[in-house]
């Protein structure tokens, strides 16, 4: 997928693994890519949009934000949802809330 390797280019020292359903078969709809910092990981989960969605207006269901609580108390860090427009990020702010997310989990 050409978005995940957009990431890897902004984030190089970090490991990525898709997040595969043995790892977790309730979360594996909701998180696409573990991003590992040591033992502990944030999430990745990649949503594309077309040209004409407005993905500023994109709002977390209550069963995504359940999961996504899961994720952190069992991995650590928190789950971002990364707009894919075309192969590039649409949301490129979500990558210094990453960045900062990596230093915070260095940091524990």
């Amino acid at each position: 997928m050409p978005i995940i390797k957009n990431i890897q280019k902004q984030l190089p020292h970090i490991k990525f693994d898709s997040f595969e359903p043995e790892l977790d078969p309730d979360l594996c709809g909701d998180i696409d890519y573990l991003g590992w910092v040591g033992d502990k990981a944030f999430g990745i989960q990649i949503k594309p949009v077309t040209a004409k969605a407005n993905f500023g207006n994109y709002s977390v269901s209550e069963r995504m934000k359940a999961s996504f609580n899961d994720f952190t108390e069992r991995f650590g860090g928190k789950v971002f949802i990364v707009f894919s427009l075309d192969g590039e990020i649409g949301n490129s702010e979500v990558l210094k809330q990453i960045k900062t997310e990596i230093t915070r989990l260095k940091s524990e």
